[in-house]
């Protein structure tokens, strides 16, 4: 079973969809009781760094996040926004990240008007270490973005790169901490094969 994490910052129900495409089963839950009985995490998201922070407190879901994914080591997956909330902290806002990836998360600042902002599109990826998260993947693996801030990882936990006038973190691996910037629910065969990987895999 899949735990999907909604603190109302998002729509959940194309994450859930691809999930069981896949056949894997999954429940949505804004409850800490029953996030505290799950086996694998997906942290998804979309909108403020601090808007995030601040949902996931109000649902009592931070400290629960933590006691799962650092002493109980449960896998996580974040997704675009969930997967800037394991950083450290935002350029966006305020408040501190989970803190569980050593990275920032900044904003993109093109003078050259040929790069928009927000970056939105399919975008190729470029694996940087081996993960099981990228098992058997489709040749040329690429993936659906909508963002306007990008990760900035300060250690070897960079998982894969993309280039968009630059070369930035577009996935993020740490043992059982995962994020991807782009949205694999998205991204068809490629998202696909993505998310069966961390539910086969991890």
């Amino acid at each position: 079973m899949i735990t999907i994490v909604d603190y109302k910052v998002g729509n959940l129900g194309s994450i859930q969809n691809m999930l069981k495409k896949i056949g894997a089963k999954s429940q949505i839950t804004s409850d800490p009781v029953i996030l505290e009985s799950a086996e694998k995490i997906i942290l998804p998201g979309v909108g403020a760094f601090d808007t995030g922070v601040e949902s996931l407190k109000k649902y009592n879901m931070w400290e629960v996040l933590n006691k799962k994914v650092l002493i109980e080591k449960k896998p996580i997956l974040g997704i675009c926004l969930g997967a800037q909330l394991l950083c450290k902290e935002s350029e966006e806002g305020k408040h501190k990240g989970l803190g569980w990836i050593d990275a920032t998360v900044k904003k993109f600042n093109f003078e050259n008007r040929e790069f928009k902002v927000p970056h939105i599109g399919w975008n190729y990826t470029k694996l940087q270490k081996e993960s099981r998260l990228f098992k058997e993947m489709y040749d040329d693996p690429k993936f659906y973005f909508v963002h306007s801030y990008y990760m900035q990882v300060a250690d070897d936990s960079g998982l894969t790169e993309t280039n968009y006038s630059f070369k930035f973190d577009s996935a993020i691996e740490n043992n059982n901490v995962l994020g991807v910037q782009f949205h694999p629910e998205k991204s068809h065969k490629f998202g696909m094969k993505l998310l069966e990987n961390f539910v086969k895999e991890y």
